[in-house]
Parts: C-alpha cells; structure tokens; sequence
C-alpha cells in the first residue's frame, strides 16, 4: 500500500472511530455529520468521500462479512451439509458480537434506531446473491436455481433472529434445524452424508 492509500485507510478509519465514540456516547439521532468530520478533523466533503451516509459510518466490514459468508460454505468440512456450515458461521458471528462490549453497544444501538436497523437489514440482505451463487456452485446447481436463493436468504433473515435471541445457540438449532429439513428435501445434498442436529421445539421439552 501507497503512502496514499495509507492516507485514505487512516481517514476512513479515524472517521469511523469518530462516529462510533459520538454515537455511542451522545446517541445517533444527536449526532450529525459535521460534528463527526469536526472530531476527525476532516471536512464533511471529505467524509462523504469515504461513507455515502451517516448510517454507513456505523457499518465498515460490508466486504469482509460476504467473503466470510462465502467462505463458510466453500470451506466447510468434508461431510458437513451448507445449512450445518452456515448455522456454524452465524452462530460464531452472534456470540462474538455478544461477547465483545463494545459491540453489544452498538448491537443495541442499531436495533433501538429505525434507520441503523432498517440499513443493516438492507446491507446484510446484500450478500444474498453471492451466498447463493457459492451454493449453487458447491451443489452443482445451474445459476439462478431457486433453492439455492430461497436457502441463501433464509439463511441471512435467520441471522438476525439468531443475534436477536437470548439463547443464540438454541435459537441457531431451531431456525437451522427448520432449514436443514428443507434444504434435504431439495435433493441438491445426500440424505445420508450431512452433520445433523436434533432440535426440540421450544416448550416441548420432556412431553
């Protein structure tokens, strides 16, 4: 990297850590988009630059999060099914942002806020072509096949239930238990040769 690229990388980032430090500590709705290019010491011009909005500021892994999505069907293990692999990824990503502070803040943040939570709905929902073109390329599937959409989105909608659940691991079992089921019924993966679950319906437990 250029010395500058190195420049553009160090706005961006100090932009970011700006708008997260203001949202965080004043509320997003209080904060506007001169206040953020004040405290990084750019000019707003500049900040539209890096950001197209001020819901863009709070979200800066657009292309790492579909590179991991597409990774975890690609490189799943040998004899793993997609809906298992993606349960694992999904599962790993909502207990990491748990567990990490200053994440569980911003988590609440963007679901107590109309239009962070509508925005990343929107970004998340993005990635569904891409994850349903590494699916339809691991089955076989010619492009465009319906099941391999309808699984890709599923799956995404999945992760937000799963993130939003009190009990993400028991919430990642039922929603891709429900998956996994349909997913077998397709034919695009052997009945035989995927990791399975057994899923308990919630309040069923012991009847």
């Amino acid at each position: 990297m250029g010395r500058r690229e190195r420049k553009k990388a160090q706005t961006r980032q100090a932009l970011a850590d700006a708008a997260l430090r203001l949202f965080l500590e004043r509320g997003y709705d209080n904060v506007g988009v001169k206040d953020v290019a004040e405290a990084a010491d750019v000019a707003v011009t500049t900040l539209f630059k890096h950001f197209p909005s001020k819901e863009a500021l709070v979200f800066d892994l657009d292309a790492d999060l579909e590179a991991a999505l597409v990774a975890a069907v690609r490189e799943r293990p040998a004899g793993r099914s997609i809906p298992a692999a993606l349960r694992a990824h999904v599962l790993e990503w909502a207990v990491k942002v748990a567990a990490d502070e200053r994440g569980a803040h911003i988590a609440r943040m963007v679901e107590g806020t109309p239009a962070l939570s509508e925005y990343a709905r929107r970004m998340w929902m993005r990635h569904e072509s891409a994850l349903a073109r590494a699916v339809a390329e691991e089955v076989e599937a010619p492009a465009g096949d319906l099941a391999c959409a309808a699984l890709a989105r599923f799956a995404l909608e999945a992760a937000d239930l799963v993130q939003r659940d009190a009990d993400p691991g028991e919430a990642a079992a039922v929603v891709f238990g429900l998956l996994e089921q349909g997913w077998s019924a397709t034919g695009h993966e052997p009945a035989g040769g995927a990791e399975r679950e057994a899923v308990t319906p919630r309040g069923r437990e012991g009847r």
